[in-house]
């Protein structure tokens, strides 16, 4: 690694975790019902939903009844925003006169955004209208962000709570994380992006005339715009003298600061974090890297605050540091170390600076290697998909990370809320597994930990695996191999690189829809019907599948006694118990995709310096 890029892993993680803490406690005071400052602006406003809404803020419900909440609301969002997109060409707020998505891509896109993976199988400047945008995706940008974040609260109350039979309200926690958690933080990063150059507004596209004249070629077509083929079949193509181009306008802001810190991810434009609109200077780009780990960040030290001993966050907290930081070392690495076919090239790769040397393919000049590898790392280790650059085009190993880091379950920072409930799941199994190596009954924060309770984290654990590598194995048997092309009835290939990287290719889409990442590989067409399905069910899965077990185990714990600590009792605020659960994490990972990744990446690299 460079100088450079130490510099800025330093700075970024120096500045993380400086947050952390006051993050952490405002959240805690947020949930805990305390005065937090914002609630006297907005208090008003809580009231009001609370009449509008028939909620009765003192009412508290079972974690069934908690659960059958979070899924009916969930569900609710996801026929509308479904309807929205299937709508759209007879909505308002739509410029260009997009028309109706596919049922396909409408269904994929409304369990993508209401399940918070936000997997795009579409170019946003040119399929969903300014409404969908707004009222359709960024809305649902809010509201699965706190859906994850209430779940991750009603379980921190199964800990806390004793002899209880509810773990709150969940209509209460909804409004308040939205109200005086999302709102503004998002309203004050929208701002600061504004200021840098991302735009937000309701124009429609402006044409602009080139500098400089450029010929591309496309198919002809006939007097009623049909292509014209020659004797074999094949497109005629012609020249065209292109002097103009389209510039894209749009509300882009207000949706880039609540997707990076609802660990969302889903770009405004195709090309997402790279796209100058989007991410327009240095310092946008390091506040919107910065947004991604914030939340889930600070949710550790919320989690010690609300449990009465903020030494239990650190310690959680620290276990994703040490699975994150030398993975993203690796990652910069990787990418710096550059390709070795391109010696025989002539190409320059010496590592001499940020901007030069190593594999730059597929990544912004703006922002270079050590960029765009720690925003790699950061946005698949939280479960958020934005890229800054096409992970199609780093090297075997530079891939390898990211893809890795969504299957071990985004639980190293993970999504807002979901990736610490994940990573909970599995101090579950740890103080499970050593209370059995000693011979007592497992406790973790004065809980004794039970069968039912590790039966309910295997599955958290073990569901979006198996959802990966059965989708992943289904789709190379043949279905994601080929599609059929609407209307012509042309079958062509979904892949567009054969071999170890095709493979990766597919691996990596159902890794990130089945860990509800939502970042793309790039290199697959998934935008028909089989992998728009596939994936959108893979989503659905990984999402609420695990979400019920999470809320049983949370009303199972609140009914239990506090259990007094005993000389038996392992400690879980020590190193020692930071690497159990690092080990146990890394441990499931590796044996559960060594040999899926075998196939891929790990090959693929073998054959690259064996050329």
């Amino acid at each position: 690694m460079t100088t450079n890029a130490w510099i800025q892993l330093g700075i970024f993680l120096g500045l993380l975790v400086a947050l952390v803490k006051p993050l952490g406690w405002y959240m805690a005071r947020v949930y805990e019902g305390q005065p937090c400052g914002t609630d006297r602006a907005l208090g008003w406003l809580e009231r009001l939903i609370y009449r509008l809404g028939g909620i009765h803020p003192e009412g508290e419900m079972t974690w069934r009844g908690y659960a059958v909440a979070v899924l009916l609301f969930n569900f609710v969002g996801l026929a509308v925003l479904y309807g929205i997109l299937r709508l759209q060409h007879l909505l308002p707020l739509n410029p260009q006169e997009f028309g109706a998505n596919s049922p396909d891509l409408a269904f994929n896109t409304a369990v993508s955004f209401t399940s918070n993976t936000n997997w795009q199988a579409y170019a946003g400047e040119s399929t969903m209208s300014y409404l969908s945008q707004m009222l359709g995706l960024t809305v649902q940008n809010f509201l699965s962000a706190a859906t994850g974040m209430v779940v991750l609260v009603a379980l921190i109350r199964g800990f806390v709570r004793r002899s209880a039979e509810t773990i709150g309200n969940f209509w209460v926690d909804l409004t308040r994380t939205t109200l005086y958690i999302l709102l503004p933080l998002s309203f004050i990063l929208a701002l600061v992006l504004v200021s840098q150059g991302v735009i937000q507004n309701l124009r429609g596209y402006e044409t602009a005339t080139r500098v400089q004249a450029t010929s591309i070629e496309e198919p002809k077509k006939d007097a009623d715009g049909k292509p014209v083929v020659d004797a074999k079949g094949k497109p005629v193509m012609e020249k065209k003298e292109v002097t103009e181009q389209t510039l894209p306008m749009g509300p882009a802001a207000s949706q880039v600061a609540i997707k990076q810190l609802g660990t969302n991810g889903g770009g405004f434009f195709n090309t997402n974090g790279a796209h100058p609109y989007e991410n327009a200077t240095p310092l946008s780009n390091f506040l919107e890297l910065l947004a991604i780990l914030l939340i889930p960040a600070a949710l550790c030290y919320t989690f010690g605050v609300m449990a009465g001993d903020t030494r239990q966050g650190w310690v959680v907290l620290a276990a994703m540091f040490v699975i994150f930081i030398p993975l993203a070392i690796g990652a910069v690495a990787a990418e710096q170390s550059g390709v070795p076919a391109y010696g025989g090239m002539g190409v320059d790769q010496t590592a001499s600076s940020a901007q030069s040397g190593g594999n730059m393919e597929g990544k912004e000049v703006r922002f270079g290697i050590a960029t765009s590898a720690i925003w790699a790392t950061a946005t698949t280790a939280a479960s958020n998909g934005s890229v800054n650059s096409m992970h199609d085009s780093y090297t075997p190993l530079g891939g390898l990370i990211p893809m890795w880091l969504m299957q071990l379950g985004e639980v190293v920072f993970g999504g807002v809320g979901s990736g610490l409930y994940g990573m909970l799941m599995f101090a579950i199994v740890v103080v499970f597994v050593a209370g059995l190596m000693v011979g007592r009954t497992p406790e973790y924060l004065g809980k004794k930990i039970e069968a039912f309770e590790m039966k309910m984290a295997s599955l958290t654990i073990l569901i979006p695996p198996a959802v990966v590598l059965i989708g992943t194995a289904i789709a190379v048997l043949g279905p994601g191999l080929d599609y059929t092309v609407p209307d012509t009835g042309d079958v062509k290939g979904n892949l567009n690189n054969p071999g170890a990287h095709g493979f990766s290719e597919v691996l990596y889409a159902f890794s990130s829809a089945g860990n509800n990442n939502g970042s793309a590989f790039a290199g697959i067409t998934v935008n028909e019907p089989f992998y728009n399905t596939a994936l959108g069910l893979a989503m659905l899965f990984s999402r609420y599948f695990l979400i019920v077990p999470v809320l049983a185990i949370a009303g199972a714990l609140a009914r239990k006694k506090y259990t007094p600590v005993g000389a038996g009792t392992l400690p879980t605020h020590t190193p020692l118990f930071v690497g159990l659960l690092t080990g146990t994490v890394i441990l499931v990972g590796a044996l559960t995709f060594i040999p899926a990744l075998a196939l891929g990446p790990i090959v693929e690299h073998l054959q690259m310096i064996a050329r």
